[in-house]
């Protein structure tokens, strides 16, 4: 049995920090082993210029511990007014890797984004051009399409065809959650990846709804069935290099989430990489571990692999993860997998 794995060090190419307090005491959690992170610009007000984003990459900066090394990759948010030469011009600066697509209303922070997905045509042409990704929140926000089906219906109605469109632009499907998904990844052969959660690799919507409502399971886009759940450990842990981690770590005090409107996401910066070493050695998979948490990544946004590395370790004795981090603003529930968890980063 295989008890210790070094890999590469890993990086998260999906992440929220926010800011002020919160990012005080989140920002450890993913240092610590993490050495990259694409890192969400949905702020209240959102990061949508070069200048704002500046600021922002300062404070988190500012609030990195002495002792770590963490580099934070910068999005903007995409807006409908968004100006294609300031986009162009903060890529140019080395500072912004992706822009962030959320359609209007579609999760946490979301009430700037994007209805009329035609006055984002400029931007979108600069990106392909001068090749920055996009990276897409999934859903659409239709009332009249079932929760449970607005990621299939944003691939058939925004996605393909604004890939279509765009075939030079690079894209990112986010946090992925079904088969279509999958199956429409693996269908492309050209610019398109795709990053998985790794709470979607354990959880299914039974683990949200059956037996009361567990608000800290309650994430968007929200769990599927358990045939997605299945889809998604068998694209992590494929080998596929259009897969790769995205955690969508997203801390919300336990406040905002035990509440008769309960925040959406789940925090998991803190026990990610002991989570997957178990998701991908009950798979059969931890040859797979490098690639999908340290090396898929790089390679999408073309940038080198870390040169350091990181260690699991498997043990006799289950970790004992903490339930709760505390906050300036208040305590952040660490994600819970509901069974023992066997590994732990050395």
């Amino acid at each position: 049995m295989t008890k210790s794995l070094t890999i590469a060090r890993p990086d998260d190419w999906h992440l929220h920090l926010r800011d002020g307090a919160m990012l005080q005491a989140v920002l450890p959690e993913t240092a610590r082993h993490f050495g990259r992170a694409i890192i969400m610009p949905n702020l209240v007000p959102p990061v949508v210029t070069h200048a704002q984003a500046v600021a922002y990459h300062d404070r988190i900066m500012a609030a990195l511990p002495s002792d770590m090394t963490f580099e934070p990759l910068m999005t903007l948010y995409l807006t409908e007014n968004t100006d294609p030469d300031d986009v162009a011009a903060a890529h140019a600066a080395g500072l912004v890797k992706a822009v962030k697509l959320y359609p209007a209303g579609a999760t946490t922070n979301s009430s700037s984004g994007v209805t009329n997905f035609d006055k984002i045509k400029p931007v979108l042409a600069k990106m392909a051009e001068i090749g920055l990704p996009l990276c897409t929140h999934g859903e659409v926000t239709d009332h009249s399409v079932d929760i449970f089906d607005r990621e299939a219906v944003f691939i058939d109605r925004v996605l393909d065809p604004i890939r279509r469109e765009n075939p030079e632009l690079k894209v990112v499907m986010e946090h992925i959650t079904t088969t279509t998904a999958v199956d429409y990844v693996k269908s492309q052969d050209k610019n398109l990846g795709a990053t998985i959660t790794t709470h979607h690799l354990i959880i299914n919507r039974n683990h949200i709804l059956a037996g009361g409502i567990k608000p800290h399971y309650y994430c968007l886009p929200v769990a599927k069935r358990e045939e997605h759940r299945i889809a998604l450990r068998a694209a992590a842990t494929s080998g596929d290099a259009r897969f790769f981690l995205g955690t969508d770590s997203a801390p919300h005090v336990d406040a905002a989430k035990e509440t008769g409107c309960g925040c959406a996401g789940c925090f998991t910066a803190t026990n990610t990489m002991a989570l997957l070493a178990h998701v991908f050695e009950e798979d059969g998979a931890l040859d797979k571990l490098e690639g999908f948490a340290s090396k898929h990544g790089p390679a999408f946004y073309g940038l080198p692999v870390n040169r350091d590395s990181l260690t699991l370790v498997k043990s006799d004795t289950a970790t004992s993860f903490p339930e709760k981090l505390t906050s300036g603003d208040g305590p952040v529930t660490v994600f819970d997998p509901g069974f023992p968890i066997y590994w732990d980063v050395t």
